[in-house]
């Protein structure tokens, strides 16, 4: 047991290390005015995230309720989550290493929603707003596909995620769809042009995500053993065949291969394979990556265009749309001989249907926990989005009073 306690916890420090890494990732995508928001909007979750878990948020997504959907109070301020006992009977870890693995996951998860509303939403209410989605979508969500009888993991409709497709990254890519819709376009997003302002930083932050994403997907095995080193080679081959196809896509629309896109390819690769990570071929894991890619980039080069939504750093674009694709793609992928289940191609079509089901639900709870979180931000905190001026100057200064670049006097 100790081998797989200290895995577990060191996958925990390695999910955590992700949060940093997404706001680099975000913050060099951004102009240079609004660097330093972009990048608290991720940093602050790290202690939003915590003490809520701390408090109550565990024990509403994992303490044991017959109702399927939420847990109950029984572990307020962690009180009774065990140092020996596993929370499910003959888990190789206790409860409380279970716990630690996954608040990291509450601390990543609704920073990847920030990126979709980057530039102009004030800081106190999506402080306020955050909040209310961990306790409205997140929790609910990771109850009902990993808590003991969920409705909607194995021993529900049977929906699979590993590390979470639906419960990380189609809940936040949804949810910054919606938001980023309610919001509205930046002042400047249809005759403007934007600039990257600081591509090393993307290149940083994507390889910190990547490297903190082999401990979200290995770790999800929750052990040291056979599985967790299989989630770890297909997180590898899925990012490196998303970024070989990313650069494909760069070529044929643009005749050059960018760092840039680069970059977002790995991050596609990776949400694509998180939902099938323990439960597909490593060879199926290089179908993932090279298609979730050219799909992400479609909706980024056209898909938005064509419906007029301002998802500012395409949180929607890679981590929604990755995530569909990738839950799809398990349910066709999945062999019982890896992760105890099979897919279509081995014959289990009704598997195909559970992961069409588990994301319809998920996308449903997205986007009206969405819309009620939403709706009670703009009664706590009234006008939600930053006026004209503080969006022209920039939300460094008018949010936070500094600058990511203290010599740095222009509006970019």
């Amino acid at each position: 047991m100790n081998a797989d306690i200290g895995f577990v916890l060191i996958c925990a420090a390695l999910v955590f290390f992700m949060t940093p890494g997404l706001a680099c990732f975000y913050g060099g995508l951004v102009r240079k005015k609004n660097t330093v928001n972009t990048m608290m909007t991720s940093i602050f979750i790290i202690g939003t995230g915590i003490v809520m878990w701390v408090l109550f948020g565990y024990s509403l997504a994992f303490a044991p309720t017959e109702n399927g959907i939420i847990g109950n109070f029984s572990w307020l301020g962690l009180e009774g989550v065990s140092l020996e006992e596993g929370y499910t009977e003959g888990a190789a870890i206790p409860n409380m290493v279970f716990s630690c693995f996954q608040m990291m996951f509450a601390v990543i998860t609704p920073a990847l929603i920030t990126g979709a509303v980057a530039g102009r939403m004030k800081f106190k209410s999506l402080f306020v707003f955050i909040i209310l989605w961990s306790v409205v979508v997140y929790y609910p969500l990771a109850h009902m596909v990993w808590a003991q009888k969920g409705i909607l993991g194995l021993e529900g409709i049977g929906a699979l995620d590993f590390a979470g497709g639906d419960v990380v990254h189609i809940s936040s890519g949804v949810s910054a769809l919606v938001l980023c819709i309610l919001l509205g376009k930046r002042k400047d997003y249809d005759h403007a042009a934007y600039r990257i302002h600081n591509i090393p930083t993307v290149m940083i932050g994507a390889s910190l995500l990547m490297f903190g994403w082999f401990g979200f997907n290995a770790g999800s095995a929750l052990a040291a053993n056979g599985q967790a080193a299989h989630a770890f080679m297909t997180t590898a081959a899925s990012a490196a065949a998303a970024l070989l196809s990313w650069m494909l896509c760069d070529v044929i629309k643009n005749g050059k291969p960018t760092l840039i896109g680069a970059c977002t390819g790995i991050v596609a690769g990776l949400v694509g394979i998180t939902p099938g990570a323990g439960f597909v071929p490593i060879w199926a894991a290089v179908i993932i990556g090279l298609t979730t890619s050219p799909v992400c980039f479609i909706m980024i080069s056209y898909g938005k265009k064509k419906f007029g939504f301002d998802d500012a750093l395409d949180a929607f674009s890679c981590h929604g749309t990755g995530g569909i694709w990738g839950g799809l793609l398990t349910g066709i992928f999945a062999k019982e001989a890896i992760g105890g289940y099979d897919g279509a191609i081995y014959g289990d079509w009704a598997q195909f249907g559970a992961q069409a089901a588990g994301i319809a639900i998920t996308i449903v709870i997205a986007v009206v926990g969405t819309l009620i979180c939403y709706g009670i931000t703009r009664l706590v905190t009234g006008s939600i989005r930053v006026d004209a001026k503080d969006e022209m100057l920039g939300l460094d200064i008018t949010q936070h009073g500094e600058s990511a670049y203290p010599s740095f006097n222009g509006l970019e």
